[in-house]
Parts: structure tokens; C-alpha cells; sequence
């Protein structure tokens, strides 16, 4: 089957509701591969609201790739504001150095992660919010199930949160040898 046979839009939303990646029937064929992959881009690319991903491998390595991206947000995020804490607690090794950690994890996820249209979808967990999917038209049990979200406010606190920390840093370097 193909991605525009798939495709189904709801009729309140401005994105499509739901695409599903079906697994192919020769998975050592690297071209039936390259198939499946590029329909799973164009997904991105069209925005559709639910991407629900049969092939294991290809499910597997989208979630890994969406995990490591949260892991380096939160890492961004969390240390930032240990780094804003401990500032004004006065520890200031402990505070130079978590502010670089955040400086270093947002700018990683800024290169790598925010430009990326996977960057759009979170890991889909909870049963109630994809009862609704076509999940028994599946051969597979192991699907991967993403769901597009609105992350412009995630940028904006992980970008605010890391800034303000090395901005807190150099203030303080700064007061320490020039004031």
C-alpha cells in the first residue's frame, strides 16, 4: 500500500488525522526499505497528526531518535536551572559548569534536533488517546505510534532557561576579575 492511500484527513483539522507505515513484504530488500522510509518523511513533511509505524526496525530507530532528543531538552532544561539556583546560592563552580553542560545540550538540539520535522512528534503511550486508530488493520503488535505536538514553547523555555544560565555565569565572571 502506499502513503496517499493511507492518508486520512479529519474533516476539523487542518492536518491529516492518521497515516499508517506499513511493514513490506521483503524486509532484506533494500529498495522495499527505502520505500517505507521515504513514506515515513513525507509523513513528517505533510504534518500528519498520528504516524503509526509497523516495521520494527524503522519503529525502533524513530523512537530512539525522538528519545535522544528529549534526553538532550531536559538535560538542557534541568541543568539550566540547577545552574540558575546554584548561582544565586553562591556555588559558583557548580553553576559555570551546568551552565555549560545546558549550553552545550541546547546547542547540540539546536543543530541536530530542531530542524528535523521528527522534532514535531512525541512517543505515543497512552491507550486512551489512540483508541480511535486503526490499530487492528495491523499485522504487527509492536507498533510505533507518534503523535504530532506544538513544541514552540519547549524551544522558547529551553532556549530562555539556557541563555539566562551562561548570561548568570559571565555577569558573575565578569563582576569577579572587573568590578
Amino acid at each position: 500500500m502506499t502513503l496517499i492511500s493511507n492518508l486520512r484527513r479529519n474533516s476539523n483539522e487542518s492536518f491529516p488525522d492518521f497515516v499508517i507505515i506499513y511493514d513490506t513484504t521483503d524486509p532484506d530488500n533494500p529498495d522495499e526499505q527505502e520505500k517505507v522510509e521515504t513514506e515515513l518523511e513525507v509523513a513528517f513533511e505533510r504534518q500528519v497528526a498520528h504516524i503509526i509505524i509497523e516495521p520494527f526496525t524503522l519503529g525502533k530507530d524513530t523512537a530512539r531518535w525522538i528519545k535522544m532528543g528529549n534526553f538532550l531538552h531536559k538535560s538542557s532544561v534541568v541543568s539550566g536551572v540547577i545552574s540558575l539556583i546554584t548561582g544565586y546560592c553562591n556555588k559558583d563552580m557548580i553553576s559555570y559548569t551546568l551552565a555549560g553542560v545546558s549550553f552545550l545540550t541546547a546547542g547540540i538540539y539546536a543543530l541536530s534536533w530542531a530542524s528535523d520535522p521528527c522534532c514535531k512528534y512525541q512517543i505515543e503511550k497512552n491507550k486512551r488517546r489512540i483508541q480511535d486508530l486503526p490499530l487492528h488493520e495491523l499485522s504487527s503488535t509492536s507498533v510505533v505510534v507518534l503523535v504530532r505536538r506544538d513544541d514552540a514553547r519547549r524551544k522558547y523555555l529551553q532556549n530562555i532557561v539556557s541563555l539566562s544560565a551562561v548570561f548568570l555565569s559571565a555577569y558573575k565572571v565578569y563582576k569577579m576579575y572587573y568590578l
